[in-house]
């Protein structure tokens, strides 16, 4: 065996459990990439569907997939398996931590970070969860009492009773931390509107921001240029729209230069997710959010609301959102420069581009016994 690879063997392991969407993806992958870059091994424990969204850890990060399960979907016999699918999983998962020991487990929740949240306590390994919501997602709670700490991507977080927290903020990936801080120029003979609607796309963006946009005054559509996310089945009919009222616009299901797009947008109108808000902060950027109605715990109206408090987010809820309110919003906002660059300004004053920094350095204290201060803002 060659020198480095004994290094390389002998080099600390931090297994990543996640899963779900982009919103529990990106901030693993920034931790990976910040823990690789000081000589640890990653591993990404998520299920098949998990992996899906995977695609961006860099090549280093082996994936384990791992069989997990939830009771949120399908019928009666699916439900009936999914203890059995669980059990399978963290059995897989125990075998193959006894084989390869991690230093510690960090979970950043979803229902694929199950069977190594479950095996890293069944096997008194060092562990920490990341909650990127400004409300604990289910398996995050579930597992709450079964670590030292929580690291909060959003603060205040609502954590229960006993469950201790410390503010680390949302780790962005490489690509946002280069472009922490950009410059932001106020709109003025080109006016870049960014519209995106999270790892899911969401139709209520398709069908209220075209006819807003076309609602807008004169002064303002003859400067637009328009990035839009929207649903496969979405994309003609925006895309229609917008070439029918003679604006331009890029419309996709997903853009992967969002880093780029983001930076050079005047206003980015968008779901709250996580690390949406997040990357919005870094970069720092004026936004127009719409919290998702559906969700249960309302984490993402929780997520926008320290930037709607300073001043950088105007946050509509979906039953406020309608084409005259956004469009009124966007010309309060793109009509007069200062109040767009006093936004910029207030949202990147909330960043935390060192996010994955900290969180490395939280990692590498818990893998080693010792325990950082708690509750600190």
């Amino acid at each position: 065996m060659n020198t480095a690879s004994l290094a390389q063997n002998n080099a600390p392991l931090l297994t990543i459990a996640a899963g779900g969407t982009g919103g529990h993806m990106f901030p693993a992958q920034a931790l990976a990439e910040e823990m690789l870059s000081r000589g640890w091994r990653v591993k990404l424990s998520t299920d098949t569907r998990g992996a899906r969204y995977a695609g961006g850890f860099p090549d280093a990060v082996e994936i384990e997939e791992a069989e997990s399960a939830t009771f949120a979907r399908g019928g009666l016999l699916v439900k009936i398996a999914v203890p059995f699918r669980l059990l399978a999983g963290v059995w897989a998962t125990v075998r193959a931590m006894r084989a390869d020991r991690p230093a510690l487990v960090a979970g950043f929740g979803g229902y694929p970070a199950i069977p190594a949240m479950s095996a890293a306590i069944l096997l008194g390994l060092p562990r920490l969860i990341h909650e990127q919501n400004g409300v604990l997602g289910r398996v995050n709670q579930l597992f709450s009492k079964r670590v030292p700490l929580i690291a909060c991507g959003t603060w205040p977080t609502a954590l229960p009773s006993g469950a201790k927290g410390v503010h680390i903020g949302n780790p962005v990936r490489a690509s946002i931390a280069a472009m922490a801080g950009a410059t932001y120029t106020p709109p003025g003979d080109t006016l870049r509107i960014l519209v995106l609607g999270g790892s899911q796309g969401a139709r209520i963006l398709s069908d209220i921001v075209p006819a807003a946009i076309a609602a807008l005054p004169d002064a303002l559509k003859a400067s637009l240029q328009i990035s839009q996310q929207a649903r496969s089945e979405d994309m003609q009919r925006v895309t229609d729209y917008y070439a029918s009222h003679g604006i331009t616009a890029q419309i996709a299901p997903f853009f992967d230069d969002i880093p780029q797009r983001l930076s050079a947008a005047h206003l980015l109108i968008a779901r709250a997710g996580a690390s949406t808000v997040a990357d919005t902060t870094v970069i720092g950027r004026p936004a127009v959010f719409v919290p998702l109605a559906s969700a249960i715990r309302d984490e993402q109206t929780a997520n926008a609301r320290a930037m709607a408090e300073a001043g950088g987010a105007v946050v509509l809820a979906e039953a406020d959102f309608t084409s005259e309110a956004l469009s009124a919003v966007i010309t309060d906002i793109c009509q007069m420069p200062g109040r767009a660059a006093k936004m910029a300004s207030a949202a990147l004053s909330l960043g935390k581009p060192n996010a994955a920094h900290d969180l490395a350095d939280l990692v590498e204290r818990l893998a080693k016994s010792e325990q950082p201060q708690t509750n600190e803002s």
